[in-house]
């Protein structure tokens, strides 16, 4: 990770540069002598989001302690490899959370009253799908 926050910090000073070059230029310009504000502010918010990046992984990988498996040369595949969390196979909630939005969505589009319809039915399969596994065949 310390190899991405330097490439991020170098691309934050690259999107600076580079509009302070395009200020530079636009201004530069015989037809117009002006500043072109929407490539500006662009490039400057650009630069922006690649130090807010740059500076919250550099605040993560500080955090942590200790190198991360990618950063080490003599790293196996499988240091790297972290449980990706539970997931239900056999669960039906996402399809009926799926189809509800669906309904939202329609709703949106065609008229509101299919919106609340799916906004229950929403509702229901949300909390259905959290609490899966405190009622039933797989209660904890």
């Amino acid at each position: 990770m310390n190899a991405n926050v330097k490439l991020y910090w170098i691309l934050t000073v690259f999107f600076f540069i580079l509009a302070g070059l395009y200020t530079a230029w636009s201004l530069l310009d015989a037809a117009h002598q002006q500043v072109e504000w929407v490539g500006t502010v662009t490039l400057l918010l650009s630069g922006m989001l690649w130090a807010l990046i740059a500076f919250y992984l550099d605040k993560v990988h500080k955090a942590q302690g200790a190198e991360l498996a990618e950063d080490r040369l003599d790293a196996n595949i499988e240091d790297g490899d972290a449980e990706q969390g539970h997931f239900s196979p056999w669960s039906w909630w996402p399809i009926v959370l799926a189809g509800a939005a669906s309904l939202v969505f329609l709703g949106v589009a065609i008229g509101p009253w299919i919106a609340f319809i799916g906004g229950g039915i929403l509702v229901v399969s949300l909390v259905g799908w959290t609490y899966e596994y405190y009622r039933g065949y797989f209660a904890h």
